[in-house]
């Protein structure tokens, strides 16, 4: 996990150390590791991101604009509008017109995109599906009884979870923004390929 998170803070790259970071941070607490440690690395996650607060004003100035609403939040304010311009059934396939002038509406805000055309029923239901194969996932780890294949799979949903929560957070405005995409449903080769391979390693 240090060499892994090293190699992603070095990119710098935060959000991902994150995501790893939660997924290895309950792998931990579902080895049934003792309170003590979990609360020692608890302490330590935090001292890394008020670490990460202080050192990278990039970091900084995205925790500081979520907070206060001040600065440059045309990108998550542009998503909401996107949102709130689908309604419950949505513009229709194609028809949105907010995500014309939305950065990286096919990627980090694919979700926003998809509230507009297709409507907040239809983004409720893609949550439902994401959260049907985490607790699937996990549930069907549970009965495993070889301790590895049971952590491994729990992490590989994990870490599918997450990911979808993060994104999902941030185009409702719920985190601050990350550049991270919503699984199989984001534009991008690269994280298509690497989130294919996880799920299939899961299965």
């Amino acid at each position: 996990f240090g060499i892994v998170a090293a190699l992603l803070i070095a990119q710098p790259d935060f959000g991902q150390t994150m995501l790893i970071a939660l997924v290895w941070g309950a792998l931990f607490f579902m080895a049934g590791m003792s309170w003590i440690w979990i609360a020692a690395f608890g302490a330590i996650g935090i001292s890394g991101m008020l670490t990460a607060y202080v050192m990278f004003p990039h970091v900084a100035g995205r925790i500081n604009r979520f907070v206060t609403g001040d600065g440059d939040n045309y990108q998550v304010d542009t998503g909401i509008q996107a949102i709130q311009n689908g309604g419950w059934l949505g513009q229709g396939p194609g028809e949105g017109t907010v995500k014309n002038i939305l950065p990286d509406s096919h990627t980090d805000f694919s979700f926003a995109v998809a509230a507009e055309e297709f409507g907040i029923i239809v983004c409720m239901l893609l949550v439902g599906i994401y959260a049907f194969i985490v607790l699937r996932g996990l549930l069907k780890s549970m009965s495993e009884r070889d301790s590895y294949v049971r952590m491994s799979a729990a992490g590989l949903v994990l870490l599918f979870g997450f990911q979808s929560l993060i994104n999902i957070g941030v185009n409702l405005k719920l985190l601050p923004a990350k550049g991270m995409t919503l699984p199989f449903i984001s534009y991008g080769g690269s994280s298509m390929l690497a989130m294919a391979i996880g799920m299939g390693f899961m299965l």
